[in-house]
């Protein structure tokens, strides 16, 4: 992700470059926004893209959270809406008043980490209970102690970093953990910035954070990743493995691209979409996600050219969806 982010700004560069010239004028242009956990592999995507075009289409991705991303999309703003849950009701009513229309295609999997400060050398794995200890919205200006989560962890502060309330993080993890997306105490260091989270958890040893995998796996030598105790009563820690076997839950979440109807039409969005569907399942393992099976991806390319319009999910929040359950929804070829 460090060379990639190289490669963005020399890209960057190069494209300025460009927009002087007469071959720029007819640069074709792909606006992406949403997830800051779906970012890594849509930049990813986006780069190779605009390499393999030669200069001819400029893909720009911004990392507005899930919600902000559909507030834009739903508004027309952007072609491409970046996604770490499914689309909720509310969205789904404001595209459909706004007279946008969308394909769903699911792109990978991610298992989300909870970490704390390497120096943290009392907590070994974390339970549902506890980070609903410290998480709920009751824990506010109460819980403030690692002691007051368990009685046996010393009676340090409890720094709590996470994202922001337009995150599909924040609402994917409030959902398994509180039992309500969105219902969490207020009194955390937010940012709608995965990079943010994995300073404020490195500069203090009392911190606890969380994000995608993604920021975990770039962050290893910053931050220390924290096994989750499953329904089974073991405690797994993230890893693309846990999340093929099903055994790292319920922190493992499906992840998604929406491409607007009218965004569609134009070639330089259906070649872009192909290009993620063939090429970005090697892009998303390479920067730290679980690629889906190689049907999925034959199936989602198939639905868009099929022009394929709206979602498998129901609109609310969902916990605990794995591979196969996502695959049984999507169809068969």
């Amino acid at each position: 992700m460090k060379l990639r982010h190289t490669l963005g700004v020399l890209g960057a560069a190069l494209f300025a470059t460009m927009a002087i010239s007469p071959v720029a004028s007819a640069q074709a242009m792909v606006k992406m926004d949403g997830s800051s956990t779906v970012f890594p592999i849509a930049e990813a995507v986006a780069e190779e893209f605009q390499l393999s075009k030669r200069g001819k289409v400029r893909v720009t991705v911004g990392i507005s959270g899930t919600g902000g991303g559909f507030k834009q999309f739903c508004r027309g703003e952007t072609d491409i809406s970046n996604a770490s849950r499914p689309i909720l009701k509310e969205e789904m009513e404001a595209c459909r008043k706004a007279g946008v229309r969308y394909t769903e295609l699911p792109v990978a999997f991610d298992a989300l980490t909870v970490v704390v400060n390497p120096k943290n050398t009392w907590v070994k794995s974390l339970t549902i209970a506890d980070l609903r200890k410290m998480w709920e919205p009751s824990a506010q200006g109460r819980v403030v102690r690692w002691n007051q989560v368990r009685p046996e962890w010393p009676a340090e502060p409890l720094a709590l970093f996470g994202p922001g309330a337009d995150s599909g993080t924040f609402d994917y993890f409030t959902e398994a953990v509180n039992g309500k997306s969105k219902a969490s105490r207020g009194d955390f260091a937010a940012s709608e910035d995965d990079n943010v989270i994995v300073q404020g958890v490195e500069s203090n040893r009392n911190a606890l954070g969380y994000f995608g995998y993604a920021y975990y796996v770039e962050n290893k030598e910053r931050v220390r990743a924290v096994p989750i105790v499953n329904q089974a009563g073991k405690p797994v820690a993230p890893s693309i493995e846990a999340v093929i076997d099903g055994s790292y839950e319920p922190m493992s979440r499906p992840l998604f691209i929406y491409v607007s109807e009218a965004a569609a039409k134009r070639p330089e969005v259906r070649e872009l979409i192909e290009f993620y569907l063939t090429e970005g399942p090697a892009l998303a393992q390479e920067v730290g996600y679980v690629p889906l099976p190689d049907d999925a991806y034959r199936l989602a390319l198939k639905h868009f050219q099929d022009k394929k319009l709206g979602t498998v999910f129901g609109g609310t929040p969902e916990v605990g969806v794995t591979i196969d359950d996502l695959l049984a929804r999507e169809g068969k070829l």
